[in-house]
């Protein structure tokens, strides 16, 4: 198999636990890209075959997020499932909510917390606060692309944003930066994510029904091509080259026929009579499409 599955992850499962259950039922290489907490839902794109080797551009793609924003109330890990710190007094003014949240769109610094699979020194964070332990964590550049309210509930002190951001951005954190600039303090409660580049919520599979698709032989049904997930266009080597591209050799413009427009980086798609040999970028100056990834 090669392409991608559309993964409805839901509450309870880890990521792993979605590899784990796809690589029982597809007999192959599996491996995800970018990865959601226990109590998280939404998308979480899957690779299959070698498709795998296409991960990192996956996970580099822009995500967009649903998330409850809960004041009033902060614990060790930015979510509800952590011990509770503190729980300073709120005083519920949707117009200040506006306002701080709208401070935190476009690019910016941001702490990754405690309770992350990021390494500090070859060590999870994660197992680190699990041994109560705390660790100096140097802010990061993100960028929040969108960030809007899309509700509020005052009995609940809590409201619901809508975000689209970069890669390595926490929602955790952005929920707790919220809080602490409200001067009330914050954690995240739900989290769904909608969107992980090409890959939509509303076009995604639970694992039940990736489940029946095996037990009816419909897997390829639902398989994502790597070329409709990463749509860069299609060049197809010329007999003479054939060889050489299937080597992974640069491959001169003379023995390729080349898309229009070609631009200098550019990534291609290239076909051989079988189908995909790989992913090649274009180098203008030497006149010949080098190989990035090979499938």
């Amino acid at each position: 198999m090669l392409g991608f599955f559309n993964v409805y992850k839901e509450a309870g499962y880890t990521s792993h636990d979605v590899v784990a259950i796809v690589r029982k039922l597809t007999g192959g290489k599996v491996g995800h890209t970018g990865t959601l907490d226990p109590q998280a839902e939404g998308v979480l794109p899957i690779c299959l075959g070698r498709a795998t080797k296409l991960a990192d551009m996956i996970t580099g793609q822009q995500k967009s997020y649903v998330a409850e924003v809960i004041l009033g109330i902060t614990t060790d890990t930015g979510d509800m499932t952590g011990q509770v710190l503190s729980r300073p007094p709120v005083e519920f003014d949707e117009g200040a909510i506006l306002k701080a949240v709208e401070r935190f769109r476009g690019p910016q610094m941001q702490v990754p917390p405690m309770y992350s699979a990021l390494k500090v020194g070859g060590k999870k964070l994660y197992d680190l606060a699990r041994k109560g332990q705390t660790v100096e964590r140097k802010p990061r550049a993100i960028t929040i692309a969108d960030i809007k309210v899309l509700g509020y509930c005052p009995g609940n002190n809590s409201f619901t944003i809508d975000v689209t951001c970069s890669k390595g951005t926490y929602i955790r954190s952005l929920c707790m930066d919220i809080g602490e600039a409200l001067g009330t303090g914050a954690a995240m409660g739900s989290l769904l994510r909608t969107r992980s580049g090409a890959f939509y919520v509303d076009t995604a599979y639970k694992l039940s029904q990736i489940k029946q698709a095996a037990e009816d032989g419909s897997l390829s049904d639902i398989i994502l091509p790597v070329e409709k997930v990463l749509a860069f266009p299609r060049a197809y080597v010329l007999a003479e080259g054939l060889a050489m591209a299937k080597n992974g050799n640069p491959l001169p413009y003379s023995l390729v026929e080349l898309p229009t427009p070609c631009e200098d980086g550019g990534k291609v798609w290239l076909h051989g009579p079988d189908g995909i040999i790989g992913l090649f970028a274009v180098d203008a100056a030497a006149d010949k499409l080098r190989a990035e990834v090979m499938l």
